[in-house]
């Protein structure tokens, strides 16, 4: 059994995940991006049952068959789940506190696919701690540049 934990950015929302099997992926609907504000929302699926909110998101109905979990302090987007409450929760790929474990297993929503922002392996690339106009507010804040 795998346990896995996340939350929003400023912490007031936390959930935890336990689950042997979890099933992450690509959204890339119309819906999703304007609700993540990307080219795609990254969402891990987990069974139903194995979410459990250790604190509570607020909720907002997305679309017709759609509700959404956010953090009404924050604003960090947390999911996606069917307004009729069934099927599998869907929480977002950057929310949990280490999502390193998860791989895109499919596309989903893909009438909407930007291909240019899939296949990004040629564009340089710039480290937050690297980027002086980063580096030098996080310095003047007292603080590291965070990963």
């Amino acid at each position: 059994m795998s346990v896995q934990t996340g939350g929003c950015q400023c912490g007031k929302v936390r959930y935890r995940v336990e689950t042997e099997k979890a099933q992450a992926y690509l959204c890339h609907c119309r819906m999703c991006q304007k609700a993540t504000g990307g080219f795609a929302a990254a969402f891990v699926q987990v069974p139903a049952g194995a979410l459990t909110w250790e604190s509570k998101p607020d909720w907002y109905q997305s679309s017709p068959i759609a509700r959404r979990p956010f953090c009404s302090h924050c604003g960090t987007p947390l999911g996606f789940h069917f307004a009729d409450g069934k099927g599998n929760p869907d929480i977002t790929f950057g929310s949990f506190d280490d999502p390193s474990e998860f791989t895109p297993e499919a596309h989903a929503g893909s009438e909407s696919i930007h291909e240019a922002w899939l296949d990004t392996r040629a564009l340089p690339r710039h480290h937050s701690a690297t980027t002086e106009s980063i580096a030098k507010r996080w310095k003047a804040a007292g603080r590291e540049v965070p990963e």
